[in-house]
């Protein structure tokens, strides 16, 4: 099967399912040490397959990787204009963070942080599906790769906030 950002999911439970059985553990137990360690590695693999194609960031890190452009721990530059986006959001969530009994500024920060999110997801979601289509152009992976880092910042500030809240 072809890399692709969303694959079927249907597709990917059943092989899942499949090399499960083939490579459980228990079924080698009685196998030599190689083929029993064989078998641990092939599940092992399987099951991490397994959560990075149910992960959409995960899987977005991964078919990049898989062509070259991103790398172990990289350190991405963003736009200037979404990090100013990002400054201005991150201001209406420390706004809330240092008074949160102000319910405005807590709805704007969440409102702000929101339409970031819904906004990614419009923006990317056609990219993706056109990568898995087969149609693409030489500038498409380093846009998916432009979005792939920006929702890491995107989460990374919502994280903020939900540990924000938790508290």
């Amino acid at each position: 099967m072809k890399p692709q950002f969303k694959p079927d999911s249907a597709k990917v439970k059943s092989k899942f399912y499949e090399l499960s059985r083939k490579y459980h553990p228990d079924r080698f137990t009685m196998a030599d040490h190689a083929h029993r360690a064989e078998a641990l590695r092939m599940a092992a693999i399987n099951n991490d397959a397994y959560k990075t194609l149910n992960n959409l960031d995960a899987t977005m890190a991964y078919v990049l990787q898989l062509n070259g452009l991103l790398e172990q721990d990289e350190k991405y530059n963003l736009p200037p204009a979404f990090l100013m986006e990002m400054m201005e959001l991150n201001e209406a969530i420390t706004e809330y963070e240092m008074d949160e009994e102000n319910e405005s500024a807590k709805k704007n920060a969440l409102a702000a942080l929101e339409e970031q999110m819904s906004g990614w997801d419009t923006v990317v979601a056609p990219l993706l599906s056109q990568f898995d289509n087969g149609e693409q152009t030489p500038d498409l992976l380093p846009k998916i790769k432009d979005f792939y880092f920006r929702r890491k910042y995107l989460l990374r500030i919502q994280q903020r906030v939900l540990i924000f809240a938790a508290h």
